[in-house]
């Protein structure tokens, strides 16, 4: 499975968006890193000014993971239903985030280890996934029909308005998952990647550590083929974002990355679509060690760094709120023409 001939964002438009930011009433480039992300908004939109966000979304891909079973998180794996069900019913962290920053909030059901039918169970591959230090994550079937749900998902939300995408994971001990493909696909060693976590002790990060350790050995093996990748070392929820990430990008849809699993999930797009990275900002830095490895993979310099480390599209959703300042600079600040604020002072000639 590839994605062939990813679009690339407007670079007349981002242009454009420049030269504007120029002739705007405030010294050039004193707004720092707003300017440049309103000139990528505007390459992605492919105009100048760009448009204000009319349905920014958050879409969190909810699954648990077998490798939680061998105690690599302070949680136990129920956690991850009892979780789905908060955020939900609006009690959970990224509800609150995505209510404040004006956002829409999608929770997909790919792989949570639980019964029943629901509404958000409607692309469900399994009930979590292999343990991967000794087994696969999915079967070769489960891999591609998750994969195919974050493209089916991706198209609906973009198919409904969706003019900006945030994209999240949910599920206990997925760290350690995110974790092994980050090392699989950027070559560092198991204890470079391993973190802390939902807030693991010592005993706990050891017995982490020897997880990514053993699924890193496995996960070697088929490093050449990101499908097989994901089918080995990840889970339905990594997989879904894979999918979801490359088709935003197909659909010419601007993504702001959440934390290590989405960081993790992207590195594995952009193997599947040469150039999806083009439509993705990286919102925060975790504090998982891997997330930076990740990034400076994919040659994305996160937004914030608030010491976040939920997952969930919390980090993500944080930065929408400087996403949408940067839009609004663009279309409603005023030029030094249409406001008489004098320009800067040329400099003298040089003197004969």
């Amino acid at each position: 499975m590839r994605f062939e001939d990813i679009p690339q964002p407007d670079e007349v438009a981002r242009a454009s968006a420049i030269t504007l930011h120029e002739s705007l009433i405030k010294p050039v480039g004193s707004l720092g890193r707003l300017e440049e992300l309103g000139s990528w908004i505007a390459a992605c939109q492919g105009q100048s000014p760009p448009r204000p966000f009319t349905r920014p979304r958050v879409v969190v891909f909810a699954a648990d993971h077998g490798i939680a079973r061998t105690g690599v998180s302070a949680y136990p794996p129920e956690v991850t239903a009892q979780l789905v069900s908060t955020a939900l019913t609006g009690g959970a962290a990224i509800s609150v985030l995505a209510s404040s920053a004006g956002a829409g909030l999608r929770v997909v059901d790919v792989a949570v280890d639980s019964e029943g039918d629901s509404p958000i169970s409607e692309f469900k591959v399994r009930r979590g996934s292999g343990s991967i230090d000794v087994e696969d994550a999915l079967s070769g079937a489960e891999v591609l029909a998750a994969v195919r749900a974050g493209m089916a998902v991706a198209d609906a939300e973009v198919d409904g308005g969706a003019d900006l995408l945030v994209a999240g994971a949910l599920g206990v001990g997925h760290t350690t998952p995110a974790a092994v493909l980050v090392a699989a696909l950027t070559g560092a060693e198991p204890v470079a990647v391993v973190g802390r976590g939902s807030g693991i002790d010592d005993a706990i990060w050891m017995r982490k550590a020897v997880a990514i350790r053993d699924a890193l050995r496995r996960a070697r093996q088929v490093i050449t083929d990101p499908v097989a990748l994901l089918r080995a070392s990840g889970g339905a929820d990594l997989a879904a974002l894979t999918g979801f990430l490359a088709q935003a990008a197909k659909r010419r849809t601007p993504v702001l990355l959440d934390g290590l699993a989405v960081g993790a999930a992207a590195l594995v797009a952009e193997e599947l679509a040469p150039g999806a990275r083009s439509w993705w900002v990286a919102s925060h830095l975790s504090s998982e060690p891997a997330h930076t490895l990740a990034l400076e993979h994919l040659d994305l310099e996160p937004v914030l760094d608030l010491g976040m480390r939920l997952g969930e599209g919390a980090e993500g959703v944080a930065a929408l709120p400087l996403l949408t300042m940067a839009v609004r600079v663009l279309a409603e600040m005023s030029t030094h023409e249409q406001s008489g604020v004098t320009g800067p002072t040329s400099p003298p000639p040089p003197a004969s």
